[in-house]
């Protein structure tokens, strides 16, 4: 994945899942896919609103993360936000 802005990037994704069933398989498949600037993960199963929530840290091109967030939040009862640092 060699986009046009090669500046890599630390950032912070954040996902809500709202239908883990429908969703879990093909959020993991996109993250498996994209897991060379995934550093880190984590999921944790908030039940009592029946969601779960996961916070990924990345580091990659803007092209990279922006293509691998636009899939996510392409997934149906999935709300994805990016924060990226400055530097």
């Amino acid at each position: 994945m060699n986009g046009l802005n090669s500046e890599r990037r630390i950032g912070v994704i954040a996902i809500v899942v709202k239908d883990r069933n429908h969703a879990y398989g093909v959020l993991n498949e996109i993250l498996h896919d994209y897991g060379k600037i995934i550093v880190g993960r984590l999921g944790v199963p908030y039940r009592e609103r029946n969601v779960s929530v996961m916070a990924l840290i990345v580091d990659g091109n803007t092209d990279e993360i922006g293509a691998m967030t636009g899939k996510i939040g392409q997934i149906k009862d999935v709300s994805v936000k990016t924060a990226f640092t400055n530097f």
